[in-house]
């Protein structure tokens, strides 16, 4: 028998998998099922990963952290390509003080209209809301209101260490949140009421989705020349950078061990198959098929199902991530009340990156390639006198 090429053995395995209807489909089934389930998981662990950045550096902070900057610098000229907003912040140490408890705080002075527009901590208010500007208003955490045993419309003494300055100001929002310094060392005033105003001020630098860190800190060091300091949300916060890490970690992990199991499942089925069909396996070899044309064979018939059922599997596995974003996503908030990188929603939205919608199915059609080794390891091992004995 003369060598054939690749397109005979590729039509040669597509009729064997026809003639195996059965057997073929609900080895397919397995194969769909683990490809969909494990995109829609990959896609739900990139969205949890997105929660907790999007609650953590969205309820306050911002994405980049400026220090240091003049005075004579304004928010807008730190608006590049990729930037959503700039907060300016002014930070001041001092006493906050009521009645005889005296307690060292540090005064944030904001612009209220712009946190408001750009920051969830809003969303965190039990009572009242942000000062106004030109009023000498307080907005304090519900932490510190119980510490100073204040309501709404209290007044606190706030008294600054350069310059040293009195300023009282007057309770108009209280907030709860789960982040320490949030909650125990700070407080917010108006910009325009604070102690001294001419002082380097902070940045809050928030990004539109999808816009990478370092892409804005690089064009930051062009346009500045390093003459300020910038910290992205990964240098403040190493240990959420830590946690999205593991997760992705962990889901590869997950996908491996899936598929190992499921590749398997596929090798036991094939060495059946071989064994079911080993009549027709005897033949060819006796016809003069070569062990390199068989193995083909069975890589090719398993290549070729895995393929199907990996495009099959791809699909649903995008359509459920798409069902469940267009339903409003999943819903959280009662197993995540307590988290603080959860701090201002618990609704989940998957979302699909190169990594949850192409690690399931190349894993599983690079495990499938590798269970076709038993079954073409065993073909290899028989004679075809021997085949044709065991008939």
């Amino acid at each position: 028998m003369k060598s054939e090429g690749f397109g005979f053995w590729a039509r040669i395995a597509l009729l064997f998998l026809v003639r195996s209807g059965r057997s073929t489909a609900s080895l397919s089934i397995m194969m769909i099922s683990a490809v969909a389930a494990l995109i829609f998981l990959s896609a739900l662990a990139v969205g949890v990963n997105d929660a907790m950045l999007r609650n953590t550096v969205g309820l306050f902070s911002g994405h980049i952290t400026g220090y240091g900057i003049s005075p004579s610098v304004q928010p807008e000229d730190f608006k590049v390509k990729g930037v959503e907003g700039v907060l300016k912040r002014v930070y001041i140490p001092g006493i906050l003080s009521h009645g005889r408890l005296d307690r060292p705080m540090t005064l944030c002075g904001i612009d209220p209209r712009s946190e408001t527009n750009l920051t969830a901590l809003r969303k965190k208010m039990v009572s009242g809301g942000y000062p106004q500007n030109g009023r000498a208003e307080l907005m304090i955490s519900k932490t510190l209101a119980q510490e100073f045993d204040v309501q709404m419309g209290a007044a606190l003494v706030f008294v600054s260490e350069q310059p040293r300055t009195a300023l009282k100001l007057t309770v108009s929002g209280i907030y709860q949140t789960q982040i320490d310094p949030l909650r125990r060392d700070i407080v917010f005033c108006p910009l325009n009421v604070m102690p001294a105003r001419d002082l380097p001020w902070s940045a809050a630098v928030f990004l539109q989705r999808g816009r990478a860190v370092q892409e804005i800190l690089d064009a930051y060091g062009q346009k500045w020349s390093h003459q300020y300091r910038f910290e992205s949300w990964e240098t403040r916060m190493p240990d959420l950078r830590q946690l999205i890490d593991l997760e992705y970690i962990s889901m590869g992990i997950v996908i491996i061990l899936v598929f190992g199991v499921v590749a398997v499942g596929i090798a036991c089925a094939f060495v059946i198959f071989i064994l079911k069909n080993i009549r027709e396996y005897g033949i060819m070899k006796a016809m003069g098929v070569t062990q390199r044309e068989m193995s083909l064979l069975i890589v090719m018939k398993v290549g070729l199902m895995n393929v199907m059922a990996c495009g099959v599997g791809l699909l649903m596995g995008v359509a459920a991530v798409w069902a469940v974003i267009g339903s409003g996503g999943i819903d959280l908030t009662a197993f995540t009340s307590y988290n603080r990188y959860f701090s201002v929603s618990g609704v989940i939205y998957p979302r699909l990156t190169a990594f949850s919608l192409w690690a399931p199915p190349v894993t599983a059609f690079l495990f499938s390639l590798i269970s076709a080794l038993w079954p073409a390891a065993l073909l290899a091992r028989r004679q075809p006198a021997d085949i044709i004995r065991m008939i």
